[in-house]
């Protein structure tokens, strides 16, 4: 009997802790952290142990050692076995056998199903257990400790952050909107007052030759009225006689003029010229909800001179050395002699946006045309800014310009832009460059365009692309 219970390797662990036990999917609900759980549970294993520690561990097991029952923690009221019977030996399943992971007779350990297999004795395997437990309800109470400590200390202090960021970002959102509405308002009366004076010095103007005019027309009106009456009643002796008076009055009417129209009958546009107004305007068009843009404008393939060579999306235009320019078929639309090209995108109504990224290039021009622009030639008919048709503004040599008409404007450019935005508002009849990045407006015109516009660009260095 001796040896088969030393085959069977019942023994008692002088630390009896089954380290292989997982208990990380144990749930526990309803626990009450204030109770001395750990106390209690500490009471109850130090019971065990005493229990467990008068099995024998010398290898000598006894026969009425193995068939010791468990006995019942009624101090804890946490844990309390009775032993079940073996149904194989009719004996008390006073054993845990760790192979298998059930209860077990002594007989079951010795000569039984787990024989040879690690067997424990049942009070052994509960303190394990216990000792376990108290573990996991350690680490769930510490666990607990650190969540209440960051409600109550970490959460709490981000929530008070919290209301004091959003007060000052308030505040300066508020005083932000409070000094840009101050100044767009003292803008706008001024605006108003401008052209409240305008309007009147050309009223002014409109009197005065009004009234200048009347006189004319009245003394003109008298005259004709007396050489007619004199035409038609005055005998001819008579008549032949009042050639001196006749004559006197027709140098009278010569010396009255012919009425012209000039500038001074109309308002000056410029007296709502604003940089204030205009950046806003222009931010509010490019950066507001209603953003405008051209995603699919790119370039006409049939109007790229054979100067330049165009990506396979047609966004970007390279210029070509003459060692490598290519001969493309006659095209009417194309430019033959300038390198030009325009955009596949017919302007006429609505407002319009779109960007040119013109990177390093030393030489390019961006801006607009009418579509009846010349294509041939190497006129200034077909030169882009050096017409009544297109509208550009042209980088050439460290220098900005804005060009129409052969007319040339030079721009302050603080620093070089590696991109040039457009803004064509139609119903405004504006056409504006501004520099993206910054959103600072390089130069801003407002023409009466009568016709479709196409977007127009020229490059000499490098390449420039249109971006989306």
């Amino acid at each position: 009997m001796t040896e088969e219970l030393i085959t069977c390797e019942l023994t008692c662990p002088t630390s009896p802790v089954d380290k292989k036990a997982n208990f990380d999917g144990v749930k526990i609900e309803g626990m009450d952290f204030e109770q001395p759980i750990f106390s209690v549970l500490s009471d109850g294993m130090k019971e065990q142990q005493q229990a467990g520690g008068k099995s024998s561990c010398d290898g000598d097991v006894e026969a009425n050692s193995l068939g010791t029952t468990t006995q019942t923690d009624t101090e804890s009221g946490i844990f309390s076995v009775e032993c079940e019977q073996c149904v194989e030996h009719e004996s008390e399943m006073d054993w845990f056998c760790g192979t298998e992971q059930k209860l077990i007779c002594s007989h079951c350990a010795t000569v039984g199903p787990c024989h040879g297999h690690t067997v424990t004795p049942l009070v052994t395997r509960v303190t394990a257990v216990r000792n376990q437990l108290v573990d996991v309800c350690e680490k769930i109470q510490l666990k607990a400790q650190r969540i209440e400590k960051f409600i109550d200390q970490t959460l709490t202090a981000k929530e008070q952050k919290l209301q004091a960021a959003a007060r000052r970002t308030r505040e300066q959102v508020l005083a932000q909107v409070s000094a840009a509405r101050e100044a767009l308002e003292e803008e706008e009366q001024r605006l108003l007052e401008e052209v409240q004076r305008e309007e009147e010095r050309v009223e002014q103007c409109l009197l005065t030759q009004r009234a200048h005019w009347s006189q004319a027309l009245s003394s003109l009106t008298q005259t004709r009225s007396g050489l007619v009456h004199t035409l038609t009643h005055t005998p001819d002796a008579q008549l032949v006689t009042s050639v001196q008076e006749i004559a006197e009055r027709v140098e009278e009417t010569d010396g009255v003029g012919e009425p012209c129209d000039t500038d001074q009958l109309n308002l000056n546009s410029s007296c709502s010229n604003s940089k204030l107004l205009r950046g806003l305007w222009a931010a509010a068009v490019l950066l507001g909800p209603n953003a405008y843009g051209s995603a699919y404008l790119k370039f006409d393939e049939r109007t790229v001179s054979h100067l330049l060579s165009p990506s396979e999306d047609f966004c970007t235009l390279t210029f070509v050395h003459k060692k490598s320019r290519r001969s493309p078929a006659y095209d009417p639309a194309r430019f033959d002699c300038w390198p030009n090209a325009l955009g596949s995108l017919a302007m006429s109504s609505g407002t319009h946006s779109w960007v040119v990224d013109v990177g390093q290039s030393g030489a390019f021009k961006v801006g607009v045309c009418y579509s009846s622009l010349e294509r041939k030639g190497s006129g200034n008919e077909a030169r882009l800014g050096h017409n009544s048709k297109s509208w550009v503004l042209s980088h050439y040599d460290g220098h900005y310009s804005f060009c129409h008409a052969g007319k040339k404007v030079p721009l302050q450019v603080v620093s070089r832009p590696q991109r040039i935005g457009l803004l064509l508002d139609w119903p405004s009849q504006t056409l504006l460059f501004y520099e993206p990045d910054s959103f600072a407006v390089l130069y801003t015109v407002t023409h009466p365009f009568d016709g479709p516009l196409l977007p127009a660009c020229a490059v000499t260095d490098r390449s420039i692309t249109i971006l989306h």
